[in-house]
């Protein structure tokens, strides 16, 4: 990752974080460049970080059905062209 990515984008390699993330963000990439572990890229805005900071203060509350299909989605699209 390069700094400039740092400053525009909010980085977790966190799974369970990222699909929390995803049902109110738009999940802009996934960077697969390690071989071992997966970043998950969101826009960064204080509005996200503020759903970051609840989330670890297990102050969210979603719907189970949403978080499990989030979770879902985002695992196929992290093992999609995983053999290329």
């Amino acid at each position: 990752m390069t700094k400039a990515l740092d400053v525009d984008f909010y980085l977790t390699s966190d799974l369970s974080l990222a699909a929390t993330l995803s049902l109110f963000f738009p999940l802009v990439e996934i960077d697969k460049s390690n071989g071992r572990k997966a970043v998950f890229l969101f826009r960064k805005s204080a509005e996200l970080e503020e759903l970051v900071e609840s989330y670890f203060q297990n102050a969210i509350k979603v719907v189970p059905r949403a978080y499990y299909n989030q979770l879902r989605d985002i695992k196929a699209r992290l093992y999609s062209n995983e053999h290329l």
